[in-house]
């Protein structure tokens, strides 16, 4: 009996030391519309299981319980199994972690298993699985307007759920593609539309549920990633309820588009002009100055515009030269540009304000413009005619300016200003009465010696401002800053142009208070001026704070509440400063 009982605790022992406890899954590589299994499988009767938390898997089904115990040949097995069935919610590599059961005051836990998930995967018809038979009726297909364009050619992507003899009630989006190398604008689908139409070869019904329109920004063999959806279906049955009526059964089913491969080609390098800036569709270009005639102290504004259809939004406009007699500032961009299904159409421009410093006649070169046209496959250059800006008055520039300013506005200057002296004269008598002696002949003698001292006093006076070029320049920066300051309240609801010209206002503010130029408009250099001018520090800090977060408030997100905060803050402090530099 004692050996009896000796061998029955050993073979208990040898039990309690081989201890099981692991998970086990129905597969290791699965697609984005596949279902898995995993089974946490103990040969002993563990306590207190704990599941792990499945991350990047969805439960559909458990946890499902089966325990079975038998003895073969005076041997005593026992399993335990908790089931679950998951879907997985994205691609790539997922682990399952470790699950956890106490058994005689110990804890096991089972090993991670990884999973690999794949792109959704067309499954095989089963006629008796109801789920599965819907694969049949339930259809998300990708269309693609062209699979072959150019670089920035306009393609269209339109998202169309195919249905059948079943119903939809919802709809979730698990896997949303990120459409790289692409520039891409969804298009509003405002309601669900249900609509008929054939798909491989029968009558179906379906709704568009999402159009986006994409630009290929790099050549060669791009990837549209797969959309996913997770759909609730009422799906039918073989039962009928007591009056006759057809039982539904409701059930969750994954669809997915697949991925889209698009074969883009690079722009033809036969015929690329030098100054193509990757512009491509169908265009109209201009360059307008508002005014060709100015007088001193006046402004005008050159507009670089592109009209059109095509990737509006993907190229820079070129860049007007000037002379150096006319001051140019940086332009304000401007875009009005919708974009439909077939592609962006609208205009974009470029505005430049242009102060003349000297009297004279100054050419502005012809701008070119080139774009690729999609509907002859080849380049073409449009350009504009040559501007000439006419100042009527004001100082003359000295030598050096006009040496500076190039040969070719010298010539224009000299053409314009200096007359070939005639070397013959014809002279015709002409039948008159006895002036000298008269009234009118002492008249006409003594006013021009009355008129002397006035001629004098305002040929110096007009001197003394035109040569007073500093002074010009306080009053027309000035002017400037006034104008844009008008100009950002009326932007006020426009934030990239509102910033613009704020950014101008308090430049143009600083220049007519410091007498300084732009290139010595540094941080500590105007922090040093202003103080140095019995300036309010407080004042001083808030405005080169301000003028620091103009650059970086044209991109950054704001609401319409600060940027009138950022108004008002720029009035106040520019009316102190007013007063404390006056």
């Amino acid at each position: 009996m004692k050996r009896y009982l000796v061998f029955l605790l050993l073979s208990f022992q040898g039990l309690w030391a081989q201890v099981q406890f692991e998970a086990r899954v129905s597969k290791n590589t699965l697609g984005l519309n596949e279902r898995l299994q995993v089974d946490f499988f103990m040969n002993i009767d563990g306590d207190n299981f704990n599941e792990p938390s499945f991350e990047g898997f969805r439960v559909v089904a458990g946890p499902m319980q089966q325990v079975s115990q038998s003895w073969i040949n005076g041997k005593s097995s026992f399993e335990k199994i908790y089931t679950y069935y998951l879907i997985p919610n994205q691609k790539g590599s997922l682990v399952i972690k470790q699950a956890t059961i106490e058994y005689n005051g110990k804890v096991y836990k089972t090993n991670p298993v990884r999973v690999n998930v794949t792109n959704a995967v067309e499954q095989p018809r089963d006629p008796n699985d109801i789920s599965v038979s819907a694969d049949h009726n339930l259809y998300l297909v990708a269309d693609v307007s062209k699979s072959n364009p150019y670089i920035n050619e306009p393609i269209t992507l339109v998202y169309k759920l195919y249905f059948n003899n079943i119903g939809i009630t919802n709809s979730a989006e698990v896997n949303k593609p990120k459409y790289n190398d692409f520039w891409s604008q969804n298009i509003d689908v405002k309601q669900f539309v249900v609509q008929e139409g054939m798909f491989k070869g029968q009558n179906f019904r379906y709704i568009v549920l999402k159009k986006v329109v994409l630009y290929p920004q790099k050549s060669g063999k791009l990837t549209i990633e797969p959309l996913s959806l997770d759909i609730d279906v009422q799906l039918p049955t073989n039962r009928r309820n007591m009056f006759g009526q057809m039982l539904i059964k409701e059930d969750r089913k994954r669809v997915s588009t697949g991925a889209k491969t698009i074969s883009v080609k690079a722009l033809p390098e036969a015929g690329k002009p030098a100054d193509f800036s990757g512009a491509v569709g169908s265009f109209d270009f201009r360059v307008t100055p508002t005014k060709t005639s100015l007088k001193n102290g006046e402004s005008l504004d050159l507009v670089v515009s592109v009209a059109g259809k095509g990737n509006l939004k993907l190229f820079n406009l070129p860049k007007p030269e000037v002379p150096n007699a006319l001051e140019m500032y940086d332009a304000v961009h401007n875009e009005q540009v919708n974009t439909p299904l077939s592609g962006m159409t609208g205009k974009i421009s470029d505005s430049y304000t242009i102060i003349p410093q000297y009297k004279g006649d100054y050419p502005i070169k012809p701008l070119q413009f080139s774009y690729f046209d999609l509907k002859t496959g080849r380049y073409k250059t449009i350009s504009s005619q040559e501007i000439v800006v006419s100042v009527l008055d004001g100082p003359t520039p000295t030598d050096a300016v006009a040496a500076q300013s190039g040969s070719q506005k010298n010539a224009v200057v000299a053409n314009e200003q200096f007359k070939y002296i005639k070397l013959e004269t014809k002279l015709e008598p002409m039948a008159m009465k006895d002036f000298f002696g008269s009234k009118l002949f002492y008249s006409l003698l003594l006013i021009p010696f009355g008129l002397i001292p006035v001629i004098v006093l305002a040929k110096k006076k007009k001197e003394a401002i035109d040569g007073d070029i500093v002074g010009n320049r306080i009053k027309r920066n000035n002017r400037l800053a006034k104008k844009y300051l008008s100009e950002a309240k009326k932007q006020i609801n426009n934030k990239e142009p509102f910033y613009v010209a704020l950014e101008k206002a308090m430049h143009n503010f600083l220049k007519a208070k410091l007498h300084i130029e732009t290139s010595e408009m540094s941080k500590d250099n105007i922090k040093e001026i202003l103080l140095s001018k019995k300036a309010n520090p407080e004042a001083v800090n808030d405005f080169i704070t301000l003028t620091e977060n103009c650059e970086f408030a044209r991109y950054a997100p704001s609401s319409s509440a600060s940027i009138q905060k950022d108004y008002e803050k720029a009035v106040s402090i520019i009316s102190d400063l007013e007063k404390q530099l006056s």
